[in-house]
């Protein structure tokens, strides 16, 4: 399912945990999954909040491919041209598959991420590991589970998977939140609802955090400001 550029746009002006609460409003169940819930390093914390459909696949890099030569470059060019493909902007989720060695080997670094910016991805989540932090292509994010200086024998595995990364699990075409908190999945269906709850959650907060930035504020005015947030609807 395609979402118009101006909700993309719409839920970019937001962090992620403003997009879990929201979520949260529209179904209690997001409360306890659809986000990740293992630590990743943000490697550009200052980059805004990404959002797009999810590109999904998995690398191995502790030991050479099985594949020929020839194959493992079928195997590259067929990721490259999924990654092509719309619905965009995307967000590339790759799961390393290689257990405790995840990340032995980078998949990204400079040549990636320009090459996977060029094809219209916002960043990547991973629980492998990134490089070239300085040449990496600019306004690409990185959320990844380590830095590390080789790519070793790096190789994608499969395309277009169900992938499990930092605890949120992720199938091709999902929606996609990001940012240096981490990553949640927008489902389609709620999507579209998302805005009204954003702005119910502006206006409760409006009057806590008013409150609480005025002089002589105490726990009786904060119970009262909060009293008068169960009347916002």
């Amino acid at each position: 399912m395609n979402h118009d550029d101006a909700l993309l746009n719409y839920l970019a002006q937001f962090d992620t945990p403003t997009i879990c609460n929201a979520l949260e409003l529209i179904d209690p169940s997001y409360r306890t999954n659809g986000f990740t819930t293992e630590p990743l390093q943000c490697i550009y914390p200052d980059l805004p909040s990404i959002v797009g459909y999810a590109k999904t696949g998995t690398v191995s890099a502790i030991a050479p491919s099985k594949k020929s030569a020839a194959e493992q470059l079928e195997n590259r060019i067929n990721w490259y041209k999924y990654v092509d493909q719309n619905p965009k902007p995307s967000i590339v989720v790759l799961q390393d598959i290689d257990g405790e060695r995840a990340g032995f080997g980078a998949f990204w670094g400079e040549v990636n991420s320009h090459v996977h910016r060029g094809l219209g991805a916002k960043g990547v989540i991973t629980n492998g590991s990134i490089r070239d932090i300085q040449m990496n292509a600019t306004g690409f994010q990185m959320l990844a589970g380590s830095v590390m200086p080789s790519h070793a024998h790096v190789h994608i595995v499969d395309i277009a998977c169900d992938v499990t990364v930092a605890g949120l699990s992720v199938r091709s075409g999902d929606l996609i939140h990001a940012d240096r908190h981490g990553a949640v999945m927008i489902p389609h269906d709620a999507a579209m609802k998302i805005k009204e709850k954003i702005e119910l959650i502006a206006r409760k907060e409006e009057v806590i955090i008013g409150a609480a930035k005025k002089p002589g504020f105490n726990w009786e005015i904060l119970s009262e400001s909060i009293k008068k947030t169960l009347d916002i609807h």
